[in-house]
């Protein structure tokens, strides 16, 4: 773990907190703005736009890709404008290996993933 303000128990807290605010809003075939997300997170404070909490969402998206979910943090987006995940999360799609050329159609993909699975 990077980060230093917390210990490796309240950032693991904090990632189950996010991960249960994430999987609620997915069953519901729903998103999340980040700034309503920081507010469901209480282990630690975070802000919309504090790099820890773009680390913790690198992490749970990683994990749930990784089991076959499909990464859950497509959910978070921008609260106003383009009303879609921010840069870093196109970033780490690249990563896991998503195909990124077109990042609306990479983005499209993942949601259907996503809602489809944990609205079963």
């Amino acid at each position: 773990m990077a980060v230093d303000e917390c210990d490796q128990q309240q950032w693991d807290k904090a990632k189950a907190e996010a991960k249960e605010a994430l999987v609620d809003r997915a069953k519901i075939r729903g998103m999340i703005p980040y700034s309503d997300l920081v507010a469901d997170i209480n282990a630690i404070k975070l802000e919309a736009h504090d790099r820890r909490l773009f680390e913790l969402l690198g992490e749970i998206s990683s994990e749930e890709d990784a089991a076959g979910r499909g990464m859950l943090t497509v959910i978070v987006v921008h609260k106003f404008g383009d009303m879609q995940p921010g840069p870093g999360f196109f970033e780490l799609a690249k990563q896991l290996g998503k195909d990124t050329s077109d990042i609306l159609e990479c983005w499209v993909k993942e949601l259907h993933h996503v809602h489809g699975y944990w609205s079963k």
